[in-house]
C-alpha cells in the first residue's frame, strides 16, 4: 500500500447531525452543546437568531470571538468589548477547536460552530444545518409552547423557500461579495449589475407579501435578513454595492425594519461588530484603520407591512 493510500482523508467541513435516542454519535441533551460564533458574520447571526426565536438560550452556550480576524483566524478576547473568552477549553483561537476535532482538518476556520462539550469535538460547522438542528431537536427544552411549536423550516412551504433561495443565495447572499471582491473591472460590474437586478426582483417580490414566502417568518427570511441588515452600514460602501441603498427600495427596507422590530432579530444585531469587522478587519484593503460614523440606519420607523396579506 502507497504512503499515499495511507494517508487520513482530508476533511473539509463537520456535517454531524443530533439524535433523539443513544444510537447516534450526539444525542439531544440539555447543556451539552455550544456555539462558537461572531455577532458581526452574517453566516453566524442566523444560528444567533434561531437560538434566540427557539428560546435556547439557557440550553446551548455560546462563546463569542474578537471581531478581528487575525492572520489565524479567529480569536478570543474577552477584555475587547461583547466578546468572551473560550470558556470550554480555554484556546486562544478557534483553529484549535478545529484542530482538536480532526488534525487533519484543511477547510475554512469559519462560524459558526456547534460544539459537543462531552466529546470535545464540532458537531458540525454549516449555518443552514446548524439552524435546522435549533429548529426542531430541542423542542422538549423550549421554555413555553409557543417556542416549542415554531418551526421556521415548515413543510408545506419548502418547496417555495427552496425556489426563493435557488436565486436569492447566489445573487444577492452572495452577489454582495461578488462584487466586494471582484479584481478588475469587468469582474465588478458583472457583479454589481446582477446584484441590483435581483435586488429589483426582490422589490417587486415583497411588495405583495408580507414575509418572502407569505404571512409567516421562515428560515429563507433569516437567511435573507442577515444580509439586508448589514446592506447600507457595510456593503455599500465597503463591498461597493453602491448603486441604490436598501431605504432606496420602500418594500425591501419595510421589510428589513418589520423583521428588525419582531424578537430575535434586532435584539441580536450587533451594529458595532458589523462595522468593526467590515471596516477594520482586512488591513490590506482598509489600511488605515478607520471605522467610519455612519451611516446612522434606523430601523425602527414605521414599517407598515402588516397591512399585506399572501397572494
Amino acid at each position: 500500500m502507497s504512503n499515499q493510500s495511507q494517508q487520513a482523508p482530508k476533511v473539509t467541513s463537520f456535517n454531524g447531525r443530533l439524535s433523539k435516542d443513544d444510537s447516534g454519535e450526539f444525542p439531544v441533551e440539555k447543556g451539552r452543546y455550544h456555539l462558537y460564533l461572531t455577532p458581526g458574520c452574517p453566516y453566524a447571526h442566523r444560528t444567533m437568531i434561531m437560538r434566540k426565536l427557539k428560546g435556547l438560550e439557557d440550553i446551548i452556550s455560546q462563546d463569542v470571538t474578537h471581531w478581528y480576524i487575525h492572520e489565524k483566524g479567529w480569536f478570543f478576547d474577552e477584555t475587547e468589548d461583547q466578546c468572551t473568552k473560550d470558556s470550554i477549553n480555554g484556546f486562544k483561537f478557534l483553529k484549535e477547536v478545529y484542530d482538536q476535532t480532526n488534525p487533519n482538518y484543511s477547510g475554512r476556520i469559519t462560524v459558526p460552530v456547534l460544539y459537543d462539550k462531552v466529546k470535545k469535538v464540532i458537531v458540525n460547522n454549516e449555518s443552514a444545518e446548524i439552524m435546522e438542528i435549533l429548529n426542531s431537536d430541542f423542542n422538549e427544552f423550549c421554555p413555553t409552547q409557543a417556542k416549542r411549536e415554531l418551526n421556521l423550516f415548515p413543510k408545506e412551504l419548502e418547496e417555495a423557500s427552496n425556489e426563493l433561495l435557488s436565486w436569492i443565495t447566489p445573487h444577492i447572499i452572495r452577489g454582495v461579495y461578488r462584487s466586494g471582491y471582484a479584481t478588475n473591472q469587468e469582474d465588478y460590474e458583472a457583479a454589481v449589475d446582477d446584484l441590483f437586478e435581483h435586488l429589483d426582483k426582490l422589490e417587486d417580490h415583497l411588495s405583495k407579501r408580507r414575509y418572502l414566502t407569505g404571512n409567516i417568518i421562515t428560515h429563507a427570511d433569516i437567511k435573507l435578513f442577515v444580509t439586508l441588515a448589514r446592506f447600507d452600514m457595510a456593503y455599500y460602501t465597503v463591498h461597493k454595492c453602491n448603486v441604490r441603498r436598501l431605504v432606496d427600495y420602500p418594500n425591501i427596507w419595510g421589510y428589513v425594519r418589520d423583521l428588525y422590530q419582531t424578537p430575535g432579530f434586532g435584539d441580536t444585531l450587533n451594529i458595532e461588530h458589523i462595522r468593526k469587522l467590515y471596516f477594520l478587519s482586512d488591513r490590506k484593503q482598509k489600511p488605515t484603520g478607520i471605522c467610519p460614523r455612519g451611516p446612522l440606519v434606523d430601523f425602527n420607523t414605521n414599517h407598515g407591512r402588516e397591512v399585506l396579506t399572501s397572494s
